[in-house]
């Protein structure tokens, strides 16, 4: 009856972590490949100020919803302090992708006072002051116009929404300056936006590309507030503190909708639109370093990463069936059965939680394979210390288990109290490998008990006492001597061979 229930427990261990391993691998799904194992780039930002907890969640998001945008195969992006890491394995061309991540996009509409001449240095022998810098249209054909080309363009750092600035407008995709523009302070944001999409500017024009954009219910009464009060001006559309156009306004009703237009190609119009559909970005981002890393050598450490696990695999498995015999056939087995499960975690979590494999993880999976078989090796080391106290095989499987597996439980614990806290208090490649380590020793207890145990009791119930050489475990002679006048008898001599 117990033997069903052993064989039973093997079975059922042996079928859910093979069947586990067959429906991820029936459903596609594999091991997503970190960073260092299949190439890419990863970029390091920090707010160009202080800001709280709330935005920097919200700067994150955002960012996701722009690397969603471009297509890229499960990208990490997480907070490292005050910083926002963001990891884009396998992406093709990685300066394009992060020049289009990082742009805070702050869309502002604002009026413009005046147009303003090219910035011209001014020459040594002019002296201006602070306020003459400042930027002021001219009341007069001959006042300030002369000074407005030594002001300088406003960075679009120090530019705030509240105060007049100089924004320069660009030719396409270069930095020519080709206008300037006294703004003033921002009328409406690019939350007012509710959808946005690119378009050819129109029917007969398709080489010229224009944003066409929706208003929400709530901005489309003030949009339409503003094209009363400056009807016949200029309304700024500023991107960053660059101006894309200065159309004049010629309505007093828009219905909610709008163009943005400007020498917009059909790639530059569509990276706008996304932009702009996905949100800007609540602060300005720095970016500290950017690391990239080719598919070549990524794909060279993956096939060193497989060596080294392999090999050792490998080597242990010689190791424990020279060793052990039977009982390392036991230790393969358990080995495949914990790969299998493993394997169908891993792949099952980065399709659905964005694990991802890196090198680090490969590092603690290779450690953990150490951690499994020291299990092994403790429950049969003990295992074979009953059978020399004089224990039958059977006896020796119950008793040496039991007081091994109080001994693999407290040193998984410790294993998994130690990953725990690696992976809580670390950041980057190092939480990886505490993952993959804590979920390894985690398989290992189970594997210990729904597996270990009930096959090599199985074994020790099955096999013959001459053959007990098989599995390594010596074998014992007890000579039966009665006690005097008590009729309890003990063993009084005990041999050891076979090992």
């Amino acid at each position: 009856m117990r033997k069903g229930r052993w064989i039973q427990s093997v079975l059922i261990s042996t079928v859910v972590a093979i069947a586990a391993f067959v429906a991820v691998i029936s459903a596609h799904y594999h091991p997503v490949l970190g960073l260092d194992l299949q190439g890419g780039a990863s970029v390091v930002y920090k707010p160009a100020r202080k800001v709280s907890a709330a935005t920097l969640d919200e700067t994150i998001s955002i960012i996701e919803n722009r690397v969603n945008a471009l297509g890229v195969g499960e990208p990490s992006i997480g907070q490292q302090g005050n910083d926002i890491v963001v990891d884009l394995p396998g992406i093709k061309d990685p300066k394009k992708a992060l020049s289009f991540i990082g742009q805070t996009a702050i869309l502002q509409f604002r009026p413009v006072l005046c147009t303003a001449p090219l910035y011209t240095k001014p020459p040594a022998s002019l002296h201006l002051t602070k306020q003459q810098l400042t930027p002021t249209c001219p009341t007069s054909a001959t006042d300030t116009a002369s000074t407005l080309q030594y002001v300088p363009t406003t960075s679009p750092l120090t530019a705030t929404s509240a105060s007049t600035a100089v924004l320069p407008e660009y030719s396409g995709n270069s930095k020519t300056v080709v206008a300037r523009y006294v703004v003033g302070p921002t009328l409406l944001t690019g939350n007012a936006i509710k959808s946005v999409y690119a378009a050819p500017e129109s029917q007969t024009v398709t080489n010229k590309w224009a944003i066409n954009f929706t208003l929400t219910a709530k901005a489309s009464p003030v949009f339409n507030q503003i094209a009363k009060t400056y009807y016949h001006q200029l309304l700024a559309v500023v991107l960053d503190g660059t101006v894309q156009s200065a159309p004049e306004i010629n309505s007093t009703n828009f219905n909610g909708q709008g163009q943005i237009t400007g020498n917009y190609t059909q790639a530059t119009a569509t990276d706008l639109a996304t932009i702009l559909h996905y949100g800007a970005l609540p602060v300005q981002l720095v970016q500290q370093t950017v690391q990239t890393i080719s598919p070549t050598l990524g794909a060279a450490s993956l096939r060193a990463g497989l060596i080294a696990g392999v090999a050792g695999l490998i080597l242990v498995m010689l190791y424990t069936i020279f060793y052990y015999r039977l009982l390392g056939l036991v230790v393969v087995g358990g080995l495949a059965t914990t790969f299998a499960a493993l394997w169908a975690i891993i792949a099952l979590l980065g399709h659905t939680a964005q694990l991802t494999l890196n090198l680090a993880g490969v590092t603690g999976i290779i450690v953990s394979i150490g951690v499994i078989v020291d299990s092994y090796i403790v429950f049969f080391e003990r295992l074979k210390d009953e059978a020399r106290n004089g224990r039958s095989l059977r006896a020796s499987v119950d008793t040496g288990f039991s007081k091994a597996f109080r001994t693999i439980i407290a040193a998984d614990l410790v294993s998994f109290i130690g990953a725990a806290l690696l992976y809580y208090f670390s950041i980057g490649d190092v939480r990886g490998f505490a993952f993959f380590l804590g979920l390894s020793t985690i398989l290992d207890v189970a594997s210990a008990w729904f597996f270990t145990r009930p096959l090599v009791l199985w074994i020790g119930n099955s096999i013959s006492p001459k053959r007990y050489r098989w599995l390594g475990v010596p074998l014992v002679q007890v000579t039966q001597k009665p006690l005097g006048g008590t009729g309890v008898i003990r063993p009084s001599r005990v041999a050891a061979k076979g090992v």
